[in-house]
């Protein structure tokens, strides 16, 4: 390593934050900025999922957001545009965490709070409660997200929650996809039985830019056992969007539920 490759010898810019992670990134920017993220092909920044969140929920305007894994800010982003008084943003992965500053500089995010640390001993602890918790690309990348779920309800009323799922019947079709998945097992929680399956992340985890969970495997609900454990926490009125069955990485869904 040569310390003075990491000097940059143009004058200062957006572009330059940005590229301190090129080739690394997931989402890309509003077309209006004229900044590359690359590869950056997910449109995060203007995501129709918000959109649909507040035809559901109504205005986000003034309410104070949980963000759980904001990955590189788009969501938070795209809160602060519509008017959130405060956006808390909890992101465990420190290159996704340290993206997300560069984008609150560049874009100047001044009421998104970015926190570095996992979010499940953080919602177990914290005495604070939101007017919304997002949810956005996170459960199925827990080891438990039936526990995860229960400690969301002490903290709000309302859950916007996009995440996949386990449906055999359509993994099964998809052969990259079935070699990461074990059977169908179940989980005691609380004396209540919820169905999962075991996801491996394999050679994702060689890339830099990796955005899964902090362990080798992860966890993925069964539809029926997702709605079931949100009713079971307090969480009666469900909104379905987006239910993408034929999702390149997995049948997929957001939900708006409230109490």
């Amino acid at each position: 390593m040569n310390i003075l490759d990491e000097y940059i010898l143009s004058k200062p810019s957006g572009q330059n934050i940005l590229d301190i992670f090129d080739g690394e990134w997931s989402s890309k920017l509003p077309h209006q900025y004229g900044l590359h993220t690359r590869p950056g092909t997910a449109s995060l920044f203007e995501d129709a999922r918000i959109t649909w969140l507040e035809e559901v929920f109504g205005p986000v305007s003034g309410l104070d957001i949980l963000e759980l894994g904001p990955l590189e800010g788009g969501h938070s982003y795209m809160l602060q545009e519509r008017g959130a008084n405060s956006v808390t943003a909890i992101e465990a992965n420190t290159r996704a965490f340290l993206k997300c500053l560069c984008i609150k500089e560049v874009l100047g995010l001044n009421k998104v709070n970015f926190m570095l640390g996992d979010f499940a001993p953080y919602l177990e602890e914290t005495d604070l409660s939101f007017d919304l918790v997002f949810a956005s690309g996170v459960l199925y990348h827990m080891s438990n997200p039936v526990l995860l779920l229960k400690s969301i309800s002490r903290v709000t009323s309302k859950l916007f929650l996009w995440t996949h799922y386990y449906d055999k019947n359509i993994i099964d079709t998809n052969g990259s996809l079935a070699s990461k998945f074990s059977g169908i097992k179940s989980l005691d929680i609380d004396g209540k039985i919820y169905q999962f399956a075991e996801q491996h992340y394999n050679e994702a985890l060689g890339w830099a830019g990796f955005c899964g969970g902090g362990k080798p495997t992860s966890i993925w609900m069964t539809k029926d056992s997702l709605i079931a454990a949100l009713k079971d926490f307090g969480f009666t009125q469900l909104t379905f969007g987006f239910d993408g069955k034929d999702h390149p990485n997995g049948p997929a869904m957001a939900i708006c539920a409230s109490k």
